[in-house]
């Protein structure tokens, strides 16, 4: 059985930044974005499944993609690679902050080196951050603009063995509430979406009990997949959701309820 949705929001004309776009999640979203009528900007330091997802979107639209290299570690390069989407596009729209890490999973809150809490703060909040601030300047050119923060319901129930991940989700979620009342001034809406453990390559090291534990405790109970997600973000990216701004939208098939 499948479980693809058609999507029938429309985001025609709209330019769209997307971080960790060059697979999972992020691929996902890109195509739907596309699919969507949008042009996409994809960004990653993933540079070969970047250019290749680029490359398979143009064939499908031409111009409707093209991947600038960023990493959401370095300040630098997040705001060399939105300056240049921004210019390619010729604004900016939308900016799905979907890129992260979690090099935590499995290890106990004790186990943790700092170093690697450190990294994990620097890619999934800082890098939120100053995404969000180097698009800034483009969604107030344009007159308005749609952030979506890619949380994580592990932020919600508290996944064990996974510290640093958790937490850096927790601020993702906090982040959204502040940022939504800071831009709001300028008609930019900041929401943040906390899908479930999803069937994609970056979940793959995930036991095989931790996915059925999630199965079965879903009011939903079947495995999430990508497409699963996706329909949420492209609401939030359009016209639709002008009016709704700061919150939090749990797409976990009813593991956790918010």
């Amino acid at each position: 059985m499948s479980h693809t949705h058609s999507t029938p929001i429309s985001l025609a004309g709209r330019r769209v930044l997307i971080t960790g776009a060059a697979r999972g999640l992020g691929e996902a979203f890109a195509r739907a974005c596309v699919a969507a009528g949008a042009r996409v900007a994809l960004s990653d330091v993933l540079h070969e499944r970047g250019e290749q997802l680029a490359q398979a979107l143009n064939e499908q639209q031409p111009e409707a993609a093209r991947y600038f290299p960023m990493d959401l570690s370095d300040p630098d390069s997040i705001r060399a690679a939105t300056a240049q989407a921004g210019e390619w596009l010729g604004g900016l729209d939308g900016l799905v902050n979907n890129g992260a890490i979690t090099n935590s999973g499995g290890k106990a809150m004790d186990e943790i080196a700092v170093e690697t809490w450190d990294q994990v703060m620097s890619v999934n909040v800082r890098g939120t951050w100053l995404a969000t601030v180097a698009a800034q300047p483009w969604f107030k050119a344009g007159g308005r603009g749609r952030v979506v923060n890619i949380a994580s319901d592990t932020a919600l129930w508290g996944a064990p063995r996974l510290m640093a991940y958790v937490a850096s989700k927790g601020a993702v979620i906090s982040m959204t509430r502040a940022m939504a009342r800071e831009l709001g001034p300028d008609a930019i809406t900041v929401n943040a979406v906390a899908p479930g453990l999803t069937l994609v390559e970056a979940t793959a090291y995930v036991p095989e009990a931790r996915h059925r534990f999630y199965a079965e405790g879903r009011a939903l109970t079947r495995a999430q997949l990508p497409e699963d997600v996706v329909a949420a973000v492209l609401f939030l990216l359009s016209d639709g959701s002008a009016f709704v701004t700061g919150q939090l939208l749990p797409v976990n098939g009813g593991f956790v309820m918010n």
